[in-house]
């Protein structure tokens, strides 16, 4: 039996915005997998939340829909899935009138360690969430929230949307998840890091290169037309998922794996980044937006096309990031992300430096310098690139290639989601892979300036065909420097 698996405590989770998409597609096939897992001990109970009129057996209807739709058909368990739906239950509620909360309380009487109100709903409904659960005695000493991002659209939007909730939730009760976090190869990340004397040693500018981190998606705006128009991809992922990233690649090594003292390394990365404002954004940031071209074998809208109006928000992004401390100091960090680009994946590449003298003459091939690629998705996993020999007679030729370690392959377990893992988390009120709030403030400080100097400069989205790998100006940031994006594979 593994962390996976150890049954929790009863508990009560009460997920606001129970009927959207969030918990359509995430939440309910993740609380139905963790049912099947042997995860939940009797008498927890999941409480949906939403404006909409609806009954218990009908929102029961819903879930079960919403799990057959998004589980794979070979792991549903008919009696799992009966056992799941009748533990659910619905309470209609109207967050900003308060209608509703006092049903709320009457569904959750009862003896329970824990509650957590989950906040599957939009940024401006968070503090009257907040403020009706202190009102109607909900937010007790047991209570914990969870909210998504975005946590506002910059330090002063997050600063309000965290004062709202720390007037009602201490810090220690509040759970801002980063889905990207929960996936396993983020925390392998921490494992290969701080588990193997092989790397650490290694793990600075003396050896590394540079370091490259892309997320980057084959969809368009499906249906977030109207947020992501107001975010853009700085704030939609680099503020969060890819800083996270970040510091989870350059951090100290934490004295534990307690939540603090992980979450301090991750804050002095945050505040060592060095600002990017002014005319240094021209050089060091790219901005696109995709137009009309080809994706997942069709003919695709460009962005303005799908928005239905004219737009400069942009839907690439590409950094030249460089971190002022001693490990660190002259490595550059190189992060993109995108919509409707070439290809799904989201990986980390470690790319170290080359040896210093070869002594293989030019016959026998490029000595190519190491790299270490740990890719999120879509196939979980880790490369480690090295030079061998070709195998055979006839002389000596190099070759490089990857120790291939697969999570599909050499784990003959299913791989939970992410959501599972954070949920369960919340419950266990194990807060390691959740943002601090002087996290959300350092990240927003390095994101705000980039912002005001792409106003300032009226820094134009560049154009890219949707199907590519983003604009030219891309290229031209990391070739600039001598060095090329690594392509997966």
């Amino acid at each position: 039996m593994t962390s996976q698996t150890i049954p929790v405590d009863p508990f009560d989770l009460i997920v606001f915005g129970g009927t959207g998409d969030l918990s359509e597609r995430k939440l309910l096939p993740a609380l139905y997998q963790r049912q099947k897992a042997g995860q939940f001990s009797e008498p927890t109970r999941i409480i949906a939340a939403s404006r909409s009129a609806l009954s218990d057996e009908a929102y029961r209807d819903f879930a079960g829909r919403a799990i057959r739709e998004h589980v794979a058909a070979e792991e549903i368990d008919e009696e799992e899935l009966r056992t799941f739906l009748a533990r659910l239950a619905y309470v209609q509620v109207d967050a900003r009138s308060g209608d509703g909360f006092e049903r709320l309380k009457e569904a959750t009487e009862g003896s329970r360690a824990v509650r957590v109100f989950y906040l599957a709903v939009a940024p401006a409904l968070f503090g009257d969430i907040a403020g009706n659960l202190a009102a109607h005695g909900l937010a007790g000493d047991g209570a914990r929230i969870v909210v998504e991002k975005p946590i506002g659209r910059d330090l002063a939007s997050a600063n309000a949307l965290n004062d709202a909730i720390g007037r009602v939730f201490d810090e220690h009760q509040i759970f801002r998840i980063d889905h990207y976090l929960g996936k396993e190869t983020v925390q392998n990340l921490m494992v290969l890091r701080f588990a193997n004397a092989l790397y650490e040693p290694l793990w600075n500018s003396a050896h590394i290169d540079h370091v490259q981190i892309t997320v980057a998606e084959t969809v368009g705006l499906e249906d977030r037309v109207s947020y992501y128009d107001t975010a853009g991809a700085l704030r939609d992922m680099v503020q969060n998922h890819m800083l996270q990233l970040l510091c989870l690649t350059a951090m100290e090594p934490p004295s534990s794996m307690d939540a603090d003292a992980v979450r301090d390394e991750k804050l002095k990365i945050l505040r060592s980044l060095k600002r990017i404002e002014g005319a240094e954004a021209q050089k060091l940031t790219v901005r696109g937006q995709y137009r009309a071209g080809a994706s997942d074998g069709g003919a695709v809208k460009g962005y303005t096309q799908e928005l239905g109006r004219d737009s400069d928000t942009e839907t690439f992004v590409a950094i030249k990031a460089e971190i002022a401390n001693w490990r660190w100091a002259g490595v550059p960090f190189y992060l993109r992300t995108g919509k409707r680009l070439a290809e799904r994946v989201s990986e980390i590449c470690i790319q170290f430096k080359p040896v210093p003298h070869s002594i293989f003459g030019d016959s026998t091939g490029t000595v190519m310098a190491n790299q270490l690629v740990i890719r999120l998705q879509p196939d979980e996993g880790v490369k480690q690139w090295l030079m061998i020999k070709d195998p055979g007679p006839g002389g000596m030729r190099l070759r490089h290639v990857p120790l291939d370690m697969s999570f599909a392959d050499a784990f003959d377990v299913r791989n939970p989601d992410a959501y599972e893992r954070l949920i369960m988390d919340v419950v266990r009120g194990n807060q390691t892979l959740f943002m601090r709030r002087d996290e959300v403030e350092a990240a927003w400080n390095w994101i705000d300036p980039i912002h005001a100097a792409w106003d300032d400069n009226r820094q134009p989205a560049q154009g890219y065909t949707a199907g590519t790998w983003g604009p030219s100006g891309a290229i031209a940031l990391i070739e600039r420097d001598g060095r090329t994006w690594h392509e997966s594979g």
